[in-house]
């Protein structure tokens, strides 16, 4: 893999932002751009507790899904304000997404500013946290609605591994899916990567970004990136989300969420063997002919 740092700005108007990273599908890191808001300093472990420790959420571990596992497949329950001891007190390989903390405590939408300067068509009722604890993975993937993010990191450090969307067949990505065939973790530890490159050799011509995100520093990442994540210490971000600023990009999201997902969530039900072999040999096929 060829991997170059993620760019980062302290400070950046509104104008050089749309110009020099959102109209070219750019991503990017402010690091001030949070600092403004109550939250920077307000969204503790603790008050995460008190505001939301009573519910029940989800929570995943880093085992990658297959041909068998139905898609989002919860690997077990607890509460919120048990799943934050659990990960504040050390290594957990557990993590959560897509928690809307908001709809349990809406006072916390008046601790941050939307970005709306920035990129536009913020879906105001869908902001989310994804935490992790220590060792915590999220495997390569995008999005499937093809949104374009503002993601936040609170607490700890976690490190991002990005491909753009033309990369994607050398990622091995899975057909009627959101994932790449390949596991990712540990890609920047020579002696603990579990990336195969005997397995996926077009992943040697790949080239992507690399960047380690801190308290308070925002990621910028473009509609249909890839990213893989990995918390180097427990904590905690949200992302925001816009629509994607495109008439394809919007139809094509569309289908993914309606189409594509329930064709293949058919499928893994219906003959989920025949389904996996049909992928496999179309997965590298298209590496193949990418490089």
């Amino acid at each position: 893999m060829y991997l170059q740092s993620v760019e980062v700005v302290n400070d950046i108007t509104p104008e050089a932002f749309i110009q020099e990273y959102y109209n070219q599908n750019k991503p990017v890191v402010l690091r001030n751009l949070s600092k403004q808001w109550l939250a920077y300093e307000k969204w503790t472990w603790n008050y995460l507790k008190e505001v939301a420790g009573d519910k029940k959420i989800p929570i995943y571990n880093n085992i990658k899904s297959d041909a068998f596992t139905p898609i989002n497949k919860a690997d077990g329950y607890t509460t919120f304000g048990e799943y934050i001891d659990m990960i504040s007190n050390g290594p957990a390989e557990w993590r959560i997404f897509f928690f809307n903390i908001f709809s349990h405590a809406p006072q916390l939408k008046d601790d941050f500013i939307w970005p709306s300067d920035y990129v536009k068509g913020f879906l105001k009722s869908m902001p989310s946290m994804f935490a992790g604890g220590k060792g915590s993975i999220t495997h390569m993937h995008f999005d499937i609605d093809l949104p374009n993010i503002m993601h936040t990191q609170f607490i700890g450090r976690k490190r991002v591994l990005l491909f753009p969307k033309e990369e994607q067949y050398k990622l091995y990505r899975k057909p009627f899916e959101v994932l790449s065939l390949a596991d990712f973790s540990n890609y920047y530890d020579a002696e603990k990567s579990k990336i195969d490159i005997n397995k996926f050799p077009a992943l040697a011509f790949t080239h992507g970004l690399d960047v380690i995100l801190e308290h308070g520093d925002t990621l910028f990442m473009p509609s249909g990136y890839w990213h893989h994540m990995e918390y180097l210490e427990s904590g905690f971000a949200m992302s925001l989300r816009a629509w994607n600023k495109t008439i394809k990009g919007k139809i094509n999201g569309g289908w993914n969420v309606i189409g594509m997902r329930n064709i293949d969530s058919l499928m893994k039900k219906t003959m989920p063997g025949t389904w996996y072999n049909w992928k496999q040999r179309k997965i590298y096929n298209a590496a193949n002919k990418a490089i």
